[in-house]
């Protein structure tokens, strides 16, 4: 959504983003030029593990891989970084892989060929790819780069569809224990209309949080993902239920300013 200093989209709306830094702060600043009063209150930190000897030889043996899959941009970040020591020139022939954009854009900014799904942006539409389905991934090695728990589809899916795959745990996902009077000031103090939580992890932190620091929390609408998440709001009591086009700052916008859900 291209937005003018005339007429903002989001003009009048209070929205609080709780996405881990350092996307939460991005992310507020892109709502707040869209004509938003936004605040970010990450509920989840994103912190690197140390690797151990047999995740450090996946990185070494990047080259014996077909497929690199990046679950989010903070994976694909990550597995950079830890490969950087040890190929200062990419191996050649490898398909670099996120379920959306804006993973794929962080293998396209370090060189890299990133490829994401035409349409979608999660686990189930990489699974829809050509370059995914049993007559292509069959036999290949696959590499799913990730946090240290999570969905198992991606893996799963490609194991019963003969590949052989490899996870890579790179980074724990822990909660932040806000002060009382920090989460009140945030979600009753501010009130927003409208709420980002971009992870069903981050729904369920939200959902514990909200149950003293904010009576109103299930009037509020809520900015989703994907569907699976906005069905587990939708079970958790909230009404208005948007699932975002896209995790990029217009989609992100354009889910703000839709017209609200119905409910029922």
């Amino acid at each position: 959504m291209a937005t003018s200093p005339n007429n903002p989209p989001l003009a009048g709306r209070r929205i609080l983003v709780s996405r881990p830094e350092p996307r939460a702060e991005e992310t507020r600043q892109a709502l707040e030029q869209a004509g938003a009063c936004s605040r970010a209150l990450p509920l989840i930190a994103i912190q690197p593990r140390t690797l151990d000897g047999r995740e450090r030889s996946l990185i070494q043996e990047l080259d014996n891989f077909r497929k690199i899959i990046a679950v989010s941009p903070n994976a694909a970040r990550l597995l950079l970084e830890q490969a950087d020591d040890w190929w200062p020139q990419w191996p050649v022939g490898l398909e670099w892989w996120g379920p959306g954009e804006g993973t794929a854009r962080v293998f396209r900014d370090a060189g890299l060929p990133g490829q994401a799904p035409l349409s979608g942006h999660d686990s189930e539409a990489l699974l829809n790819c050509p370059s995914f389905q049993p007559e292509t991934v069959a036999g290949e090695k696959v590499l799913i780069a990730r946090g240290d728990r999570g969905r198992e589809l991606l893996h799963d899916t490609l194991t019963d569809r003969g590949a052989r795959v490899e996870v890579l745990p790179l980074y724990e996902r822990t909660p932040i224990d806000w002060p009382e009077a920090t989460l009140r000031e945030h979600l009753t103090t501010f009130d927003p209309d409208t709420v980002l939580a971009l992870s069903g992890e981050t729904l369920k932190r939200l959902l514990e949080v909200g149950q003293n620091a904010d009576s109103k929390l299930r009037e509020r609408c809520l900015v989703v993902p994907v569907e699976r998440v906005a069905q587990q709001a939708r079970d958790a009591g909230f009404r208005d239920v948007r699932v975002a086009p896209a995790m990029s700052p217009d989609g992100l916008i354009d889910a703000c300013g839709a017209s609200p859900s119905n409910a029922e």
